[in-house]
């Protein structure tokens, strides 16, 4: 298993413990966030680009699958904003490989893991074309106008879903 930060800044050499900016269960105070490889499709993006990313689970309901993933042939779906194409163009991303032994999983649907420690990245990748990497990870990439009525609708289905960055997203 592999976990990554991912940044628009180059150059980290230590990641601390940071307050969480979610409310999860189970916390215990400051810590290191970072995904796990299958799930690092959702954040190879620009940290304030909203997105609304979704998969099928064991349980998921047929009807939700023909209404959100339709025939697709790729496993996860991320939706994106037409308006922030131009920006995720010009987007080089850092992805920090961390060392795995002080993190705990968090969140197994979102590939969240945390760790309570100070840590130093093992290596850094750095990704030049996001779309096309996102690509090679058995995702399909959809461009819509505007994001907030799929966030609403998915959120109501049963699929395992993100609404990552929504407060940026058109009316």
């Amino acid at each position: 298993m592999k976990l990554y930060h991912v940044s628009e800044e180059p150059g980290i050499t230590e990641f601390h413990p940071r307050p969480s900016p979610q409310k999860y269960e189970g916390i215990k105070g400051d810590l290191v966030f970072a995904v796990s490889d299958e799930m690092l499709h959702n954040y190879l993006l620009p940290r304030e680009c909203p997105r609304v990313t979704f998969y099928a689970k064991a349980d998921s309901k047929q009807i939700d699958i023909e209404t959100f993933i339709r025939n697709s042939k790729k496993k996860y779906i991320v939706n994106i904003e037409e308006s922030w194409l131009g920006k995720i163009k010009r987007t080089d991303l850092y992805l920090y490989e961390l060392p795995i032994e002080t993190f705990s999983l968090l969140d197994e649907g979102a590939g969240y893991y945390v760790s309570y420690e100070i840590v130093k990245p093992n290596s850094v990748l750095i990704v030049h074309n996001l779309l096309a990497e996102m690509a090679k990870r058995d995702v399909e990439i959809r461009v819509l106008s505007s994001l907030k009525q799929l966030a609403s609708e998915v959120s109501k289905s049963t699929l395992q879903f993100s609404i990552i960055r929504i407060r940026n997203a058109k009316s």
